[in-house]
């Protein structure tokens, strides 16, 4: 889709509710809510993080959706693919939107003046890193040349819009779980990178809110 088709019809976005739970279930891992019921206390009191889908025009004036591969690492991320974002800070001034703007900006180079903030999604806790994380659907009106943050992001993946909103796209693969052993989880394929877990849930429902207006 051209990316001036699309900004006419994503703003309407705005005024839709959102879906939560009901299009975070079609991407859940089979474990996640008895996950997230023992840690309901835990989750109350979680770190919080802001992400950022960003929306913007390729070469040819095509939408893409831009997603990070993280670096391997001792840690429950390590190696997977997510969102530019990640942990508050103080400096943020109690406003995860700016989390989200100031995290993108570091991970991948975008300028937070070429970020346009367009809706807050649903919130999403992460039981194995005790995380609330916070996302937000932004455009750039312009095409963007990234820059990674070396120390924490090991490649920059551009999807596709088209990509993104065919669900011939959608499988089932076995992960590995943060308590040993291997499931059966829905996952995305983008250009050959899975995308599961909580990033797959949030992608579910921006997913679902785009194809009500486009």
């Amino acid at each position: 889709m051209l990316f001036s088709t699309f900004l006419e019809s994503v703003v309407k976005i705005k005024d839709l509710a959102l879906f939560g739970e009901d299009s975070h279930a079609k991407m859940s891992p089979p474990y996640r809510l008895e996950l997230a019921e023992k840690n309901k206390a835990k989750s109350k009191t979680a770190r919080k993080a802001g992400v950022m889908a960003l929306f913007y025009p390729d070469t040819n004036d095509e939408t893409n959706l831009v997603l990070i591969l993280r670096k391997t690492y001792r840690g429950v991320h390590s190696a997977q693919v997510g969102f530019p974002g990640g942990k508050y800070e103080d400096e943020d001034n109690n406003d995860l939107m700016q989390t989200a703007i100031r995290e993108t900006e570091e991970e991948i180079g975008v300028s937070r003046a070429h970020i346009e903030v367009l809706k807050t999604m649903s919130p999403i806790y992460i039981p194995p890193s005790n995380f609330m994380v916070h996302p937000f659907i932004g455009i750039s009106k312009e095409y963007l040349i990234f820059t990674k943050q070396d120390e924490e992001v090991e490649a920059i993946i551009e999807v596709k819009l088209s990509d993104f909103l065919n669900d011939s796209n959608i499988l089932m693969t076995s992960v590995p779980t943060s308590f040993g052993v291997e499931v059966e989880v829905p996952a995305f394929n983008f250009n050959n990178y899975i995308v599961w877990g909580a990033t797959a849930m949030m992608l579910g429902e921006i997913k679902d809110l785009l194809k009500e207006v486009l």
